[in-house]
This record gives C-alpha cells, sequence and structure tokens, in this order.
C-alpha cells in the first residue's frame, strides 16, 4: 500500500512541474494544490499549513507519509516512496 503523498506547488514553478512530472512516472498517485491559483482567504490557510511543515514556505513542498522533502531532490522522493 502507498503512503499519502500530498504536495504544495505553484503553478508556475518549474521544480514544481518535475515534482510532479517524476511522481506521474513513478506511477505515484498523489494530491497537489496549486497554493498560487487559490482565492485570497484559501491561501492564506494554506501557506499556514505548509509553514508548519517548511518554515521557509518554499515550492515544492511535498509529504510523503510522514517524510517532507522541500525542493525538487529525486533521490530523497524516491527514497521516501521506496523507489
Amino acid at each position: 500500500m502507498q503512503q499519502p503523498v500530498k504536495i504544495y506547488t505553484l503553478s508556475t514553478c518549474s521544480h514544481c512541474r518535475s515534482t510532479k512530472k517524476l511522481l506521474d512516472e513513478c506511477n505515484v498517485k498523489y494530491e497537489f494544490t496549486d497554493v498560487d491559483l487559490l482565492s485570497d482567504e484559501e491561501k492564506k490557510i494554506i501557506i499556514e499549513d505548509v509553514r508548519k511543515l517548511n518554515p521557509q514556505c518554499t515550492f515544492p513542498t511535498i509529504v510523503i507519509g510522514n517524510n517532507v522533502i522541500v525542493g525538487f531532490d529525486e533521490t530523497k522522493i524516491r527514497k521516501a516512496l521506496g523507489l
């Protein structure tokens, strides 16, 4: 059974697109939130959540099970996924 995967991204971010592409290529199911496309109120709530995981609030912020990975790091992502 796959661990839950959630990523917080920006629609214009190349590292965020690379993260989605890697997960797609590995056939990993994931949820994502393009933070920049949210309404102001939703954005405020989500950014508070991201700051709890990643105080710098940078993107992508990737949550795989209990692991938080900040930025696109293919090695760390694959390791957290057990690939």
